[in-house]
């Protein structure tokens, strides 16, 4: 098993995508690199400590390789849009890839000119050391699953996962 670790705006639409894929064992949606040790959601919402809200995914990479993870990522969110996602604005909606390893920056760093292709604007996605990670809350955790009538995961996070179902079909379980 190996570890993913990617911020794609709001971390229940990024859990949703990844829960389906073949390969992925397991998605936590939580917090990293910010400068307060094990932060609430509250305080991560402030915007003033600096985490990502960002997801974990543990994977077999013989099922699924890291490079088909990144290539997921940046077709299923905006990768072009600076601190934000949709209507969600601060520094914890960046978008970022965060690394484990000198392979996985490498890989990072050499997704993001195939990702361009995709976007007509110029990709601004973080790529950075992976800091420590905190585990949000558990209702975070399943969201959209848990919550599928829920107004935001009916008109935002629902979309994401149809686009990423319709895209990606042939690596979803």
């Amino acid at each position: 098993m190996e570890k993913a670790i990617f911020a794609g705006g709001c971390f229940w639409c990024t859990e949703a995508v990844f829960k389906a894929v073949r390969g992925v064992k397991a998605v936590r949606s939580g917090y990293l690199n910010g400068q307060v040790p094990s932060p609430t959601y509250e305080q991560v919402c402030s915007g003033r400590t600096g985490h990502a809200e960002a997801v974990e995914i543990d994977f077999d990479p013989k099922a699924v390789t890291y490079d088909t993870l990144l290539d997921i990522f940046f077709a299923t969110h905006d990768p072009t849009t600076l601190n934000r996602q949709g209507n969600d604005i601060g520094t914890q909606y960046r978008s970022g890839v965060y690394f484990l390893s000198p392979e996985q920056e490498a890989a990072a760093k050499a997704a993001i000119p195939r990702a361009q292709k995709l976007w007509d604007d110029p990709i601004v996605t973080e790529v950075a050391k992976a800091g420590p990670f905190y585990v949000a809350e558990k209702y975070h955790q399943d969201y959209f699953a848990n919550n599928p009538f829920q107004p935001y995961c009916q008109v935002i996070v629902a979309p994401k996962v149809a686009k990423a179902r319709q895209k990606f079909a042939h690596l979803l379980a």
